[in-house]
């Protein structure tokens, strides 16, 4: 799996490529507010992820899942986090019972719980 920042290079340099300038490095750092020179060393792995909410910035600019990249980032949103804490135990139970399941079966259990048809 590619680390956060080279994974970050490789979408903004892509996106870069088929509309030159829009996503250059310094046209994304100031969409995102933050210096280029740090979304550099970011893309360059010199720097470890950002926060959350430069994270999720990213992601929008970038046309990314914020979750995705949040958990590349060794990071999860403070929704889910909120989540989490109101049942850590039910929740810890259920992603371990989860995590060697295929992912046909855990979007079957997303669908069945969304819809209500449980």
């Amino acid at each position: 799996m590619a680390s956060f920042g080279s994974h970050l290079n490789k979408q903004r340099s892509a996106l870069n490529k088929r509309e030159p300038g829009n996503y250059s490095l310094r046209k994304v750092a100031t969409k995102a507010g933050i210096n280029p020179s740090y979304l550099s060393q970011i893309e360059n792995d010199k720097q470890p992820p950002p926060g959350e909410q430069t994270t999720v910035r990213l992601a929008e600019i970038l046309g990314e899942d914020p979750d995705v990249l949040l958990a590349m980032g060794g990071k999860i949103s403070s929704d889910l986090q909120a989540i989490i804490a109101k049942r850590p135990q039910l929740f810890a139970q259920l992603l371990r019972s989860l995590k060697d399941q295929p992912e046909h079966a855990i979007l079957h259990l997303v669908r069945e719980v969304r819809d209500g048809a449980w």
